[in-house]
């Protein structure tokens, strides 16, 4: 039995998207901009291939765009290069991410046909006045009809969610990750909103009519999610937009909360406060327990949790 996931991501850019999301440039959040072809896409799974040991499950991921926005010819065009790695046993299944206005039943039957095992949809927010701001072409309702029918067909359900868009409030994040659990979505992905260049949003932010979150808000918000996402059994994809070059040199990123390590900085400050209860509960001098998989963000980020609490022994289990 695998025991390891491992997935191959193909990146097809700003493909078939309809609209002009206020905060999206998808290029720069991709950290590409050319579109593959089908054969450079089996490429991009053969060298995977090479780096990935035996005994991972592989999965064959489309991100980028919206998939199911493209022709269904297009469509198969990319999943027939998977085929092959589905058919020996190489790959495991497909996944892609596509907008919830372009799931039909037809597309349904199509990808199923194909071998797609996972769909992530990008709802943001299940706030209609949210979705509005965002100019994203789409209702609440809408995601509601697409997970139910993805459901349905079979297909294991994603629900990607942003944080701070213009509109958002905490108490509406906190909503929408309690209506994704409801809608049956076994993952998801949480992205702070950033404001990247040559964007509608970066516009309304040199006009100063849109104020992003601050790092250590996104974080605080993330680690309310996180326990949401824990309590409902949702498993957390991703936190955090991945480090394209752009962002990390800065010639796309302008600002927001943006930090190559986001993930652990919100899993640091959730073990800060177990340890602070712990502390509050024995006093200052107190061994912790801590799975060998945790001890990172137990010690915390750049060593954060150990300064704070400097009595406390972690003992690795």
């Amino acid at each position: 039995m695998a025991s390891r996931h491992r997935v191959i991501p193909i990146f097809i850019p700003q493909r078939a998207c309809p609209y002009r999301c206020t905060y999206c440039n998808q290029f720069a959040i991709a950290g590409q901009t050319h579109v593959p072809t089908p054969s450079e896409a089996d490429e991009t799974i053969r060298q995977h291939l090479q780096t990935i040991p035996d005994d991972c499950d592989i999965r064959i991921a489309f991100f980028g765009g919206s998939f199911t926005g493209m022709s269904i010819s297009e469509q198969n065009a990319y999943l027939d290069v998977a085929a092959p790695y589905l058919e020996r046993g190489t790959a495991s299944g497909i996944q892609l991410s596509t907008r919830p206005d372009y799931i039909t039943p037809e597309i349904l039957e199509n990808l199923h046909q194909h071998g797609v095992t996972l769909i992530e949809l990008g709802a943001q927010s299940l706030d209609d006045e949210v979705l509005r701001r965002a100019n994203r072409g789409h209702t609440a309702a809408q995601v509601e009809e697409a997970a139910r029918r993805i459901r349905e067909y079979g297909f294991k359900l994603g629900l990607q969610m942003m944080i701070g868009l213009p509109g958002d409030t905490r108490e509406k994040s906190m909503r929408t990750a309690e209506h994704i659990a409801d809608l049956g979505a076994s993952c998801t992905r949480i992205y702070p909103t950033l404001i990247i260049a040559n964007t509608p949003l970066a516009e309304d932010y040199r006009q100063g009519q849109y104020h992003p979150l601050t790092l250590e808000e996104a974080v605080d918000w993330c680690k309310e999610l996180y326990g949401i996402f824990e309590r409902r059994n949702v498993t957390i994809l991703r936190m955090g937009l991945h480090p394209s070059e752009g962002l990390l040199s800065g010639s796309d990123y302008l600002a927001g909360p943006f930090h190559v390590s986001f993930k652990e900085l919100v899993l640091s400050a959730i073990w800060h406060d177990t340890i602070q209860n712990t502390v509050a509960e024995k006093g200052d001098v107190a061994t912790i327990l801590v799975p060998a998989s945790e001890i990172n963000y137990a010690i915390g980020y750049g060593g954060a949790n150990r300064r704070a609490f400097p009595k406390v022994r972690f003992v690795q289990i």
